[in-house]
């Protein structure tokens, strides 16, 4: 019988510091599930979100797509992206072993804060990589406040 246990002050950190990432995601960026004519479930791309001193940066992984199958829309201060991934066509005389990726509708809603400039929102797709920038309004931008 082992009557010492190892004390590790940080292990109850790691729960913490999960439930403060959920709800950050939660508070910033929702992915719906919602289901295309068939009831089949969809998907949502993964999404990086970084701020910078003048904007906002929203990285979608979209790939095998081209742009003309992605739609990109602001909608009560929520950018919403989405569109379908079309399957591709099966070989005839082979058969599938393993299907992992996702094809069909998607759907991503992000929460925008009320800080930006939604005239000058700019949205550029290369190498499969959807890269959508939104500006701050100036206002919003950090002053550096001079000390007398």
């Amino acid at each position: 019988m082992d009557l010492l246990t190892r004390y590790r002050p940080a292990q109850g950190l790691r729960g913490l510091q999960d439930e403060v990432n959920r709800m950050f995601d939660d508070l910033f960026v929702s992915s719906r599930q919602d289901t295309d004519e068939a009831g089949a479930a969809v998907w949502a791309p993964r999404v990086d979100m970084m701020e910078t001193e003048n904007d906002y940066m929203i990285r979608a992984d979209l790939p095998g797509m081209t742009k003309n199958e992605i739609n990109v829309r602001l909608e009560d201060n929520r950018l919403i992206i989405n569109g379908q991934r079309k399957a591709e066509k099966k070989t005839e005389d082979a058969s599938v072993i393993r299907t992992e990726r996702t094809f069909g509708s998607f759907y991503r809603s992000i929460r925008l804060p009320r800080t930006v400039d939604d005239s000058k929102i700019d949205a550029s797709f290369k190498n499969g990589v959807l890269e959508i920038t939104v500006p701050k309004v100036e206002s919003a931008k950090p002053k550096q406040i001079e000390i007398r």
